[in-house]
């Protein structure tokens, strides 16, 4: 596990949390979670027990049903600050019809955000505005996370011509361009042959640790998951365990 200095304030701190869909039946219930710079964390678990549910919790995209979420500073945010967090999904969310440079350069872009005021003939408070600019800086992220993935003879491809495989690491590559302070990446290394594994989890550690950022990831493979993380923390309902009787999340030492 990471040492963490004791003034380090956490990336992501979850108190008292139940998530789910339906008020009177949450998917897991998690007392207490940090998660603090530099650190890799790994979630594993059974199909259905609620890890992907955890993430879109994290990512603001759904509403705990009880207890507080904090994510950058945030509590409870129905949308992180783009540009602080990245997420992959399992679906990706790539434009099918778009290049791979077109794809990253969204990352980038969300990651460079910029503030401009338009001089419209409206009071002060109408005319700020916010805009993700197009400029050198961002593309140049896009073209180095697509290279740091392997792909860069595939940068003017369209996404719907990749192999799965490939267009998961288009995902990578347009978190990474986005320079965020926390990934939530949901089964990012599907899909991939070993040795594609190995470079692509190479390159994600490396800007986790180099830049004092974290990961919080989502591995159906216990094996891979406590040789890529810092921590593990095992969500199980009850079905694989006898002795729990009610959903609920734990931290296992690796």
């Amino acid at each position: 596990m990471t040492d963490i200095p004791w003034n380090i304030e956490p990336i992501v701190r979850l108190n008292d949390v139940s998530i789910g869909y339906k008020e009177h039946e949450p998917l897991v219930q998690i007392p207490n979670l940090e998660i603090f710079p530099g650190e890799i964390v790994a979630i594993a678990g059974p199909s259905g027990v609620g890890k992907s549910t955890l993430l879109k919790t994290i990512a603001g995209l759904l509403r705990p049903l009880s207890g507080s979420v904090e994510v950058c500073g945030k509590v409870n945010p129905n949308r992180t600050n783009r540009g602080e967090l990245g997420y992959v999904p399992q679906s990706l969310g790539l434009v099918r019809h778009a290049s791979v440079l077109h794809n990253v350069m969204l990352g980038a872009n969300a990651g460079h955000n910029k503030t401009v005021s338009i001089p419209l003939p409206v009071p002060l408070p109408e005319r700020i505005h916010f805009f993700r600019l197009p400029s050198a800086l961002a593309k140049n992220k896009a073209i180095e996370a697509i290279k740091s993935m392997g792909l860069e003879e595939k940068i003017n491809e369209p996404i719907r011509k990749l192999s799965g495989g490939q267009q998961r690491r288009v995902a990578t590559a347009r978190t990474l361009a986005q320079s965020p302070n926390l990934i939530l990446a949901d089964e990012f290394l599907s899909e991939l042959d070993q040795d594609t594994i190995d470079m692509v989890l190479g390159e994600v550690t490396q800007y986790i640790k180099s830049n004092n950022s974290a990961l919080l990831v989502v591995e159906h493979d216990i094996t891979r998951a406590k040789i890529m993380a810092d921590r593990l923390l095992v969500i199980d309902d009850g079905r694989v365990n006898p002795f729990i009787n009610e959903p609920t999340a734990m931290e296992v030492k690796i």
